[in-house]
């Protein structure tokens, strides 16, 4: 069974700011896999953890978000 995290959690375990989180939401590059239909809060799981990781090597190896969401599609 997948722990499952809030965006402030993602935050937190991944050294990512809250804007930074909710800015790879808005370009795609990581998606939530559910969400309450009474709080409209976001819902991730471990494998949002791995793919935040990703892009941090990514980042890090001087590559655009545009080439980013190529490789991890």
């Amino acid at each position: 069974m997948s722990n499952i995290y809030l965006v402030k959690d993602l935050a937190r375990l991944t050294g990512y700011s809250i804007h930074t989180v909710k800015y790879y939401l808005k370009e795609g590059l990581i998606r939530e896999v559910s969400r309450s239909p009474e709080t409209r809060f976001r819902y991730f799981d471990d494998s949002t953890i791995d793919k935040l990781k990703k892009i941090r090597q990514y980042r890090r190896e001087g590559r655009s978000i545009k080439e980013i969401k190529h490789e991890l599609l």
